[in-house]
């Protein structure tokens, strides 16, 4: 029995003195109102309507338990406006730093059009998932390994000067024999300095020669002013580099990918926002 449909009828009904009247009232034919008033009656044990007379009058019973019906509808209603404004509250989602604000702007129009009111803060990657563990956000985008990655963005170098090579090796970053000229750095922002891609570029820049220390991390900011200023590279993806004003080029001697994927404190909310936001989300992240 559905028994706040049952409350309904009882309720309707026990208005207007009649069960065709009632049942009008909320929508329904007359039948189910009747069958919906009897399961409500089986179900508490109790007559609620006196049927001997042309009119639906309350027996002593009906006239007790009409409040509590009353009660279960106001309850009922409740409910459903509880569930509304859940609905449409912001949801707050950590996204990294940098991040072009016309692809943020158009997340963010967009993700309303699909219902969803996103609250946007962002953070390094640390950072993010510490929002998401302390529940100040509702859920983050996270660098993942390229396995558990739901969107995935090329990573190359890019540097101040163009080139007509497709690809970057990172040989041709090896220390100069002279000891005048300085070493030229590769430059990781902190969404890199991760261990899926952090390390793997540095296992690839010892065995091209490199040394240690010519790996550095920075911000976008201050690393693409070192990229100006000297010949050093940034780790970067297409995006980043065009925004900045310079070249990218993959790199020869391994595909590196920034890959990413929601996290959040309930699996059912990053299910959820996976699947309403992920085109929008892939758009904004230049991912594939």
């Amino acid at each position: 029995m559905d028994l706040v449909a049952a409350c309904a009828a009882f309720v309707a009904v026990s208005e207007r003195g009649s069960f065709t009247q009632g049942a009008a009232a909320i929508g329904i034919p007359q039948p189910v109102a009747s069958r919906r008033v009897a399961a409500l009656e089986q179900h508490l044990g109790g007559v609620v309507f006196d049927r001997t007379t042309r009119r639906a009058a309350l027996t002593d019973f009906g006239r007790t338990m009409l409040p509590a019906a009353r009660r279960v509808l106001d309850a009922a209603d409740d409910l459903r406006a509880g569930a509304a404004r859940a609905g449409s509250a912001p949801v707050g989602l950590a996204l990294p730093v940098d991040l072009p604000l016309a692809a943020l702007v158009d997340l963010v129009a967009d993700a309303r059009d699909a219902g969803v009111a996103l609250v946007v803060e962002h953070a390094e990657p640390e950072r993010r998932r510490e929002l998401v563990r302390d529940r100040a956000v509702r859920a983050a985008v996270l660098p993942v390994p390229e396995p558990e990655a739901r969107w995935t963005v090329p990573l190359g170098l890019a540097t101040l000067r163009p080139s007509g090579a497709r690809r970057v090796f990172l040989a041709s970053l090896r220390p100069a024999r002279d000891a005048g000229v300085p070493d030229r750095r590769i430059w990781l922002r902190p969404e890199d300095d991760v261990p899926h891609v952090g390390d793997a570029l540095a296992r690839l820049a010892v065995a091209a020669g490199l040394r240690p220390s010519q790996l550095r991390v920075s911000s976008l900011a201050g690393a693409v002013a070192e990229v100006i200023r000297t010949d050093d590279a940034l780790l970067c993806t297409p995006r980043e580099a065009a925004g900045c004003g310079l070249t990218w080029r993959p790199i020869g001697d391994a595909s590196l990918v920034r890959g990413y994927a929601v996290t959040a404190a309930s699996v059912l909310d990053a299910d959820h926002l996976t699947t309403t936001l992920g085109p929008l989300l892939a758009r904004c992240l230049e991912a594939s």
